[in-house]
């Protein structure tokens, strides 16, 4: 049913119309072009073919259909794209769900209660200027006019009952205002005498609430939040992230605070990547749908208990998504970004440039709290550290920070090693599991060339013979390695038109490898072609060399280290016929 869905969204829709609305496009050929809206590029490098409905972007590599695109430049995952696109194509989804009846009851609710907390935001962000003692606080908070309106900002007058009555006059129920968490067990306002900061997920849309008590109110909290409702979850919703994306896109990094007025603070000082989750409950919904926007990801957590274990549970969470997270220090020794903006806003700047791994940052937070002099201290350490680094699969990274500490506590990194082996700590699996996203190959690295030497073969079926040297391994990925072996035990040329079965899952692709074909080699002669596909084979392959290379080196270690002998040969004469390998295919290439 959601395949069906999304065919009508795509056939409702022009690729170059909704592209458009993102990159200022202009005519080349068939096709359009533009700059890049993921890198700083001075020369248009950005193409969409309406043709094959795809695009491609020379200049990161990236490409894909109409929906791939929407998820890259808005942050979404599949289903928020297709409901993206599903309403710009005016097209109800509801329709498409396995039990339509049950669908539709569920999407007109989501409807309605959208609806209803847009209602609540204009009324809250009515109420803020009229009542003297809230907006003397927003002054006093050094907010503009500027970030109140782009954050929506509002109050929640005092009398508990202004917004149950102004809801109902609209003809919202008390049950939808109850499931929307807007009233309380008594049927009156949950939230009042406090500035109402809306929830917003990555369109825009209010989902809910965070209210901050704006004087002192004996027993009350001085946040509260909307509880989890059809609409919100706080362990999937990322704060201010609709009004971040650009930026983080541009500065190719993502800052999680932890409150939602740290966010604001730091957007109105001009450094608008940064976000906030509820508190310091980051989940791996959360590092997930920021990696559609960058991979790398700094924290700036409170410098307390609670900052440093969410810190500590950061790590593996990000292993496992494929991010490479940092920790930001705050200069000044403030407790948190807004306290620090309110002093300086280049300190705030200056503390974002000063990140540190993560990793690096806790081992280093670890020796301030413990003596490397006193013994008992230095087993502490030891321990502490160790927990750490068994959560990290990398055992490069591992010995790297075993040496790091090895200098501070005059212990030989062994001694960690060691400790790191007989340590009995459950870590989560899921943490050691090389993400999807990524693969433990090198290879990766010469995807690009890889991609160019494929359109090639898709353009000039007589090339296939230059590339029969190489192994379907030697090219990154199911995709990849698919459209080769096709190429190599297939004679003739893949065309768009007649796209072979066995090729079909892999559709996009294969069209945008065309795209690379038609717009680099369309225009080399036939020789020119041949001497491109040769130089792009001898460096694929060896690049495989190299990574295979790596891979047994590092399997010899292990032996080595477990004293099995049988394998420690096997091994040896494996990697020296591979070093042959890699010298006779040097030398027939100079």
């Amino acid at each position: 049913m959601q395949g069906e869905a999304k065919e009508e969204v795509r056939a409702k829709l022009d690729i170059e119309a909704v592209i458009g609305e993102y990159v200022q496009l202009r005519r080349a050929g068939r096709n359009w072009k533009g700059l890049s809206p993921f890198s700083d590029e001075k020369t248009p490098s950005f193409f969409v073919s309406p043709e094959k409905g795809i695009w491609h972007d020379f200049s990161s590599n990236q490409g894909g259909d109409l929906f791939s695109f929407v998820m890259q430049v808005e942050g979404l995952d599949f289903r928020g794209a297709l409901e993206h696109l599903a309403r710009k194509a005016g097209v109800d989804l509801s329709l498409y769900e396995h039990n339509s009846g049950a669908g539709k009851g569920l999407a007109e609710k989501k409807k309605r209660l959208l609806a209803m907390h847009e209602s609540a935001t204009t009324f809250y962000q009515r109420s803020l200027f009229a009542d003297k003692t809230a907006s003397d606080y927003v002054k006093k908070r050094g907010f503009n006019r500027q970030v109140v309106h782009d954050f929506r900002l509002g109050y929640a007058p005092a009398d508990g009952r202004s917004l149950l009555n102004f809801l109902t006059s609209k003809g919202f129920t008390t049950k939808e205002l109850r499931d929307g968490g807007l009233i309380g067990t008594r049927g009156t306002d949950l939230f009042r005498e406090r500035l109402m900061v809306p929830l917003m997920d990555g369109q825009g849309q209010v989902i809910g609430f965070t209210a901050r008590l704006i004087r002192d109110l004996k027993g009350a909290p001085k946040y509260l939040n909307t509880p989890q409702t059809l609409l919100y979850d706080k362990g999937r919703h990322v704060f201010g992230l609709h009004l971040a994306k650009e930026a983080i896109r541009k500065e190719s990094q993502a800052v999680i605070v932890e409150g939602n007025l740290d966010v604001i603070s730091s957007h109105q000082a001009d450094v608008k990547q940064v976000v906030a989750t509820a508190g310091t409950a980051l989940t791996e919904y959360h590092l997930r749908a920021l990696s559609r926007l960058t991979e790398r990801i700094a924290l700036s957590f409170d410098g307390d208990k609670a900052g440093l274990a969410a810190t500590e549970r950061a790590i593996p969470i990000a292993q496992h998504v494929g991010v490479e997270l940092s920790v930001i220090s705050l200069q000044d020794g403030a407790k948190d970004p807004d306290e620090l903006i309110q002093k300086d806003i280049a300190l705030w700047k200056k503390s974002l440039k000063s990140a540190l791994p993560a990793v690096q940052w806790l081992i280093g937070h670890y020796q301030t709290k413990y003596d490397v002099n006193k013994d008992y201290d230095k087993e502490q350490l030891v321990n502490r550290v160790a927990r750490l680094l068994r959560q990290v699969d990398s055992v490069v990274m591992q010995r790297h920070y075993a040496q790091l500490l090895g200098e501070a506590t005059n212990l030989p990194p062994e001694t960690l090693e060691r400790a790191i082996e007989l340590l009995d700590v459950d870590v989560p699996q899921s943490s050691l599991k090389t993400p999807k996203h990524r693969t433990s190959s090198e290879n990766q690295l010469d995807q690009p060339k890889q991609d160019h030497l494929l359109a090639l073969l898709v353009m000039d079926h007589e090339l296939r013979d230059t590339a029969m040297e190489l192994s379907v391994d030697a090219f990154d990925g199911e995709t990849r390695q698919t459209l080769f072996r096709h190429i190599v035990t297939h004679p003739g040329t893949v065309t768009a038109e007649s796209i072979p079965p066995e090729l079909q899952p892999f559709e996009t692709y294969v069209k945008i490898v065309q795209l690379k074909a038609e717009t680099i080699y369309s225009g080399l002669s036939a020789p020119e072609r041949l001497n491109q596909a040769e130089h792009l084979v001898g460096q694929i392959k060896q690049q495989h060399l190299k990574t295979k290379k790596t891979d047994l080196t590092n399997q010899l270690r292990e032996a080595e280290a477990a004293g099995d002998e049988t394998k420690i040969l096997r091994l040896r004469s494996e990697l020296n016929d591979l070093i042959k390998e890699e010298y006779s295919s040097g030398k027939s290439r100079e």
